[in-house]
């Protein structure tokens, strides 16, 4: 079950980060854009769908642009915000970095192609204390079965300038047994992004788990009111 913060829209959660940095409540942005305390309550802790005049006063209020909380620069890089006040950057345990991994999501594959190294995205299923993913056999990703292999992971959370990395490294196999196939393809959470005809499974055992996030003691301007953890990211 996912807890409250993965119930928040991207706007409210746009909109609690802007406030907490101006060091405002819910109060002071209510009376700044002429609303309700409640209805900013709603929209920080619900997925919302605010219109454009409100959407307006809002980012009066908040001292930003209407591109900037609804997301406008989603096609950049991430990571493009200020750093958060007072980070720190923690080791993470392994237990930590598989439960980050979950079951599946998109990591990075790292491997050494004719043309140089190379790093690569692909969709990923944990199967037990291994990595899997599928690709063709002429692939790129598919040279990570010539010995060990590094595969990332990480999420960057541009509304908190706050995010994790987790770096798995170890040897890889190609699977090749039809039981060990059929599980993996049934466990499968979906099929390559990428299309096409990806039909070789790779598996990497690590050797070695390590991951870090970034944790934010205080809010900037927050006058001490509140914390904010977070997970965060190798940089």
């Amino acid at each position: 079950m996912p807890g409250p913060e993965h119930l928040k829209g991207d706007i409210g959660r746009r909109v609690a980060a802007r406030r907490e940095q101006l060091g405002l409540s819910r109060e002071d942005v209510a009376l700044r854009a002429g609303s309700a305390p409640g209805y900013i309550q709603y929209l920080e802790e619900q997925t919302a769908a605010p219109g454009m005049g409100f959407l307006l006063r809002l980012a009066d209020a908040l001292e930003t642009t209407v591109v900037a909380l609804t997301g406008g620069t989603a096609d950049l890089p991430p990571g493009g915000g200020h750093a958060a006040y007072h980070p720190e950057l923690v080791e993470l345990s392994a237990d930590e970095c598989w439960r980050l991994l979950g079951t599946h999501g998109v990591g990075r594959v790292a491997v050494t192609s004719h043309e140089g190294p190379a790093i690569l995205p692909v969709n990923y299923l944990v199967a037990g204390l291994e990595v899997t993913f599928r690709t063709s056999p002429e692939s790129a990703p598919a040279t990570a079965a010539t010995g060990d292999a590094a595969f990332e992971v990480d999420h960057i959370d541009d509304a908190f300038s706050q995010g994790w990395s987790v770096l798995l490294v170890g040897p890889a196999r190609t699977v090749t047994e039809p039981d060990e196939v059929a599980a993996l393809e049934r466990q499968a959470y979906t099929t390559p992004w990428a299309g096409g005809e990806r039909d070789l499974w790779l598996a990497i055992a690590p050797r070695r788990v390590t991951g870090r996030r970034i944790h934010v003691h205080h809010v900037h301007g927050g006058g001490g009111r509140g914390e904010s953890g977070g997970r965060g990211t190798a940089f």
